[in-house]
């Protein structure tokens, strides 16, 4: 699951971390040859998916069909298509794993991940199917649910680029639906075949159960909601834009104009200055104790009778009159 879910991410964040901002000009003379490599991957990972027959294994391909898709949005060096690299590599750590996550739980009680082994799950474990449910949708890219978004933001990224990539990708969407609701339909729907299904025990309180259903309620939060996540990235791709695609750098001019300062006007004060020296000098001294009193701090600075009588007029300064200039 940990490998899924993190690890996989790494050679993406490379990319996005070091690759493309300081190697700008490699990373659009190796444009060509990566969107090959995308586009393999794409088709050929659905593919050996849709041929699996273990369970894990299915999963396992289906994640190398999906960071292909990564690194396709990622290679199409558009904001769209950035920003849907980024948001679908979030979205596959939560439907992977909780993929993962739900095959270990039916593997705890079978120990076994043949496909053909099960059949008629939601019979017998209704929640869990529901869960299952739940997440396959997210994998697919089910509208309201988190890979949605991803999908939708790459597609169009390509799309932009060049339509013959998005025609590729969307062919890896088809795949991806295929595989993943023939594994639902092979191992919760139908009749229960093995009697060693009949007593399978549902999803409970334990630790597996709470944090599958906290990743199908971040997919459904995700997916619902995306707009914190895609404020957050605003400013990490505006930075690659600018290093791999100078020529949106007027339009990101265009779109936040720099704002003018405002001009200040001079502060007003009411009070005259004296002509007298003795009290200018007094409230100069007393300014200057003012400042040293908030800058050392108001228990450094001592009490209003220390203050007094470290007053150099004295101690019974402030009982005096005025100056009558």
């Amino acid at each position: 699951m940990i490998l899924a879910a993190v690890m996989l991410k790494m050679g993406t964040y490379g990319f996005l971390r070091f690759s493309l901002p300081i190697l700008p000009e490699a990373t659009r003379a190796f444009v060509p040859m990566m969107v090959l490599l995308s586009i393999i991957g794409i088709v050929y990972g659905a593919l050996v998916a849709l041929a699996q027959k273990d369970w894990k294994r299915l999963v396992a391909y289906s994640s190398v069909s999906h960071m292909a898709m990564v690194m396709l949005g990622m290679f199409a060096l558009n904001p769209v298509g950035i920003t849907g690299s980024i948001v679908q590599q979030l979205n596959h750590g939560i439907s992977t794993g909780g993929l993962f996550l739900l095959v270990g739980v039916v593997y705890e009680r079978r120990h076994t991940r043949e496909i053909s082994e099960y059949g008629g799950l939601s019979k017998v474990m209704p929640v869990y199917a529901a869960i299952f449910l739940v997440m396959t949708m997210s994998s697919i890219g089910l509208p309201t649910l988190n890979g949605f978004i991803g999908e939708l933001l790459i597609l169009q990224g390509v799309f932009v680029a060049n339509k013959v990539w998005a025609a590729f990708a969307g062919s890896g969407v088809v795949l991806g639906a295929a595989y993943m609701l023939y594994l639902y339909q092979r191992t919760m729907f139908g009749k229960i075949e093995n009697p060693k299904n009949e007593r399978l025990l549902d999803l409970s309180h334990r630790v597996s159960s709470r944090r599958s259903r906290r990743c199908s309620m971040l997919a459904v939060w995700m997916g619902i909601y995306p707009a914190p996540f895609l404020r957050r990235l605003e400013t990490s791709v505006q930075h690659i834009i600018l290093r791999v695609s100078p020529q949106y750098a007027a339009k990101y001019a265009e779109c936040n104009p720099r704002r003018r300062p405002r001009r200040r006007s001079p502060r007003r004060t009411t009070r005259r200055r004296s002509s007298c020296r003795p009290c200018r000098a007094t409230s100069t001294a007393i300014r200057s104790r003012r400042r040293r009193r908030d800058r050392i701090g108001a228990d450094a600075a001592g009490s209003f009778a220390l203050r007094l009588l470290l007053h150099p007029a004295g101690a019974g300064a402030h009982r005096r009159a005025r100056c009558s200039c």
